[in-house]
C-alpha cells in the first residue's frame, strides 16, 4: 500500500512537471509588410528572421500563388535530421542538395529545401475550406535555394527562410504552434 502511495505521488509530481513544460507557449507572427517572421512566447519576441513571401501578393484563392493571411497552425513537420539544403519534392526527401544562390536572382525554380512546416488555416471562409484552404494549397514555411531573395517578395505563396534559420526554427516549434500571417 505504501509503495502505491509513493507511485501515485511520483506520478502526480511528474504530471505537474510535464504540464509546466507543455505550457511553453510559442507562436509565430509573419509580417508580410516587413518580410519578417517573429517567434514569440506569450507576446514577447524571442527571435526575428528575414523571410520571403509571395511575389504575387497576398490571398487565399487556390492556384493564385499568393501568401494567405490570417491564423494558421503548424499541422505537419517534415525533414527531421536531413542535411541542410536537402531538396524535397512533394514533401519527399530527394537526397539531393540544392546549390544555394546568394545573389538576388530569380531562378524561376521554386525548390523546397531543408525543412517543411506545413500550415493549416484556422479561419473558415478565409484560409480554410473549398478553394481557399492553406493546407490543401501546400502552404509551407521552408528553406529555399534562392537565399539572395530573402527579405523581398519572391515565393510562389509559401514563406521562404534562409536554410539555417528554418532548421533552427524547426527545432523550436511543435505541431499545433499557431502562426499568424498579417499584411
Amino acid at each position: 500500500m505504501e509503495k502505491n502511495k509513493f507511485q501515485l505521488v511520483f506520478l502526480y509530481v511528474l504530471l505537474a512537471f510535464c504540464s509546466e513544460i507543455l505550457t511553453y507557449d510559442l507562436s509565430i507572427t509573419i509580417d508580410v509588410s516587413e518580410q519578417r517572421l517573429y517567434l514569440e512566447e506569450k507576446g514577447s519576441i524571442l527571435e526575428s528572421f528575414p523571410i520571403s513571401t509571395s511575389k504575387f501578393g497576398e490571398g487565399s484563392v487556390e492556384n493564385s500563388y499568393k501568401t494567405p493571411l490570417g491564423l494558421h497552425q503548424i499541422k505537419e513537420k517534415i525533414g527531421s535530421e536531413v542535411a541542410e539544403n536537402t531538396i524535397f519534392i512533394s514533401r519527399i526527401n530527394t537526397f539531393r542538395v540544392a546549390n544555394i544562390i546568394e545573389l538576388p536572382i530569380d531562378s524561376e525554380e521554386d525548390l523546397v529545401t531543408s525543412r517543411i512546416l506545413w500550415l493549416d488555416g484556422l479561419e473558415i471562409g478565409s484560409n480554410k475550406g473549398p478553394g481557399i484552404d492553406s493546407f490543401q494549397r501546400y502552404i509551407y514555411i521552408h528553406g529555399t535555394q534562392e537565399e539572395g531573395l530573402i527579405g523581398q517578395k519572391a515565393s510562389h505563396g509559401c514563406i521562404r527562410m534562409f536554410n539555417s534559420d528554418v532548421v533552427y526554427l524547426y527545432e523550436l516549434v511543435e505541431k499545433g504552434t499557431k502562426v499568424y500571417i498579417k499584411a
